[in-house]
């Protein structure tokens, strides 16, 4: 069926056979892979050493932790820039699926282990909760699967300019599946024990907003993970954007890493080059930026108009000597306290007071990332971010509170099962909301803008903005279509669209 109004993709007018790349995170790279297999003379510039943006990775005393995203899913579109280039992921990275994509653990001691089988998750659930809510999951499996492929093509995978783009018959569909009332009441439509509704609504806290206030199109979030699975990338998911700018190069795209953008030089309503802290000048005819506050970058774009900013973290990445056996992969370990810390974080601007984490210890599947008798792990801890206006605090003394916090982490993971950990330490990396603000990341977060339903689809910033130069693209978390890997990676493939036009499949 047509859509109710087709509308011509706009993209950059004149000619873009020399393009720059600034980020070499996943948006740019994935930019990066499409417009080298498109032709294109390609460039990227990196302020820091290697590619990763947001993925970073430390090692030390044979310990590789992975300081960025620590769950990975949809490899389909990370496979598909490989593509692009006519190369075959396979060839460099090795991806192994997680036969348990999660263990969440509840406050009153019992857990359910996810699995990627939904036949073996239905018995799981229908050990712990029984089989009415055994049956009532494999409705929802297929409900969430119907949602995503629906939002695929309506908001994520495309470019919209004007909200205009989304009438059609998909549209309707969202409407009448309830796609825009709250998520906590879609999924308590399904669920009645509390410890399911949990589980399916936590991710709206990847989006930036509470599950209370998020509207039930988030629902999808749980479909990358619990629905399509999760896995692990051979050396940590730090490999996969290694692997990505290793192909890019391979295929002629320069890398200069270490170097720090100065300004844009422009003429005519264009940019004409991107001028280097050492005195450089790349000549360009288009230019992706990849930044989180493009609008300080790039002469005349307007930034947001009343930016709402996701809440931050503290991640607390440790290397053990310690085998900490029965542990899975990734957990989620849910605090008894549930709408009253999404308060907390979202409304009252102050840390979790009972907090719902995320642990991930991929050296479970990967023994390459930690020595023999040790482990690696990675505790994501929601805070509020330095936006007031987002409902954050930036009064908040990160300076007496982190050292507090890291240790109310390290006493919260022995009282959850992770018992022995404190006194195994042998490496350790602590970041905070200052941390992430001093990485450039806007409001002291790794989340970026919130997604508001005024910050979503058609109504989140364009890669190809209205303002500014006219042969500027954006990609990357503050875009469209959004936070997360798979969303950055596909922003940068509508980025690379925007410069060589839409690509026929």
């Amino acid at each position: 069926m047509k859509r109710f109004l087709d509308r011509p993709l706009r993209t950059v007018p004149g000619r873009t056979d020399r393009v720059v790349v600034i980020g070499a995170g996943l948006a740019g790279l994935s930019a990066a892979m499409r417009l080298r297999g498109a032709g294109r003379e390609v460039t990227v510039v990196d302020r820091v050493p290697g590619p990763g943006g947001r993925a970073g990775r430390v090692e030390r005393a044979g310990y590789a932790l992975d300081t960025g995203p620590s769950v990975f899913t949809a490899p389909e579109v990370v496979s598909d820039a490989f593509a692009a280039l006519g190369a075959r992921m396979e060839d460099t990275l090795t991806l192994t699926p997680l036969d348990t994509t999660y263990r969440a653990q509840f406050a009153d001691g019992s857990h359910l282990d996810v699995h990627a089988d939904r036949t073996a998750f239905a018995a799981e659930v229908e050990a712990l909760c029984g089989p009415a809510e055994a049956a009532a999951l494999l409705r929802y499996l297929d409900d969430l699967a119907e949602l995503y492929e629906l939002q695929l093509r309506t908001f994520i995978d495309r470019n919209l300019d004007s909200p205009l783009d989304l009438l059609g018959p998909e549209l309707l569909q969202l409407v009448r599946r309830g796609g825009f009332r709250r998520l906590s009441h879609h999924v308590a439509g399904f669920f009645a024990d509390d410890r399911l509704r949990r589980l399916f609504s936590f991710q709206a806290l990847y989006a930036g907003v509470s599950p209370f206030r998020a509207i039930a199109a988030y629902a999808v979030i749980a479909q990358l993970d619990i629905g399509a699975g999760v896995w692990h990338p051979a050396g940590g998911i730090g490999a996969v954007p290694r692997a990505m700018a290793a192909a890019a190069a391979a295929a002629g795209v320069e890398f200069r890493y270490g170097t720090e953008v100065d300004r844009l030089e422009t003429a005519g309503g264009r940019v004409t080059g991107v001028a280097l802290a050492g005195g450089d000048l790349l000549p360009a005819d288009a230019v992706v930026v990849t930044a989180d506050a493009p609008h300080r970058l790039v002469p005349g774009l307007r930034g947001p108009r009343r930016p709402v900013y996701s809440p931050s973290c503290v991640a607390l990445h440790l290397g053990v000597r310690a085998e900490l056996p029965g542990q899975a992969h990734h957990t989620i370990s849910f605090g008894e306290s549930w709408q009253q810390v999404f308060d907390e974080l979202t409304r009252d601007g102050r840390p979790m007071s009972d907090p719902s984490l995320l642990i991930s210890m991929p050296s479970v599947t990967d023994r390459s990332l930690a020595p023999e008798g040790g482990q690696v792990l990675s505790v994501v801890a929601p805070t509020p971010n330095l936006d007031r206006r987002s409902g954050g605090n930036p009064d908040l003394d990160w300076n007496a509170l982190t050292p507090r916090y890291r240790d109310e982490l390290l006493t919260t993971l022995e009282a959850r099962g992770w018992t022995g950990i404190s006194d195994a330490i042998e490496v350790e990396e602590l970041l905070d909301p200052r941390d992430w603000a001093a990485q450039g990341m806007v409001a002291g977060t790794p989340f970026a803008l919130a997604h508001t339903f005024g910050q979503t689809g058609p109504f989140r910033p364009s890669t190809l903005p209205r303002s500014g130069p006219e042969n500027v693209v954006l990609a990357g978390s503050s875009v469209q279509p959004g936070v997360g890997v798979p969303m950055v990676v596909i922003s940068g493939r509508l980025a690379a669209e925007r410069i060589t036009g839409p690509v026929q499949a």
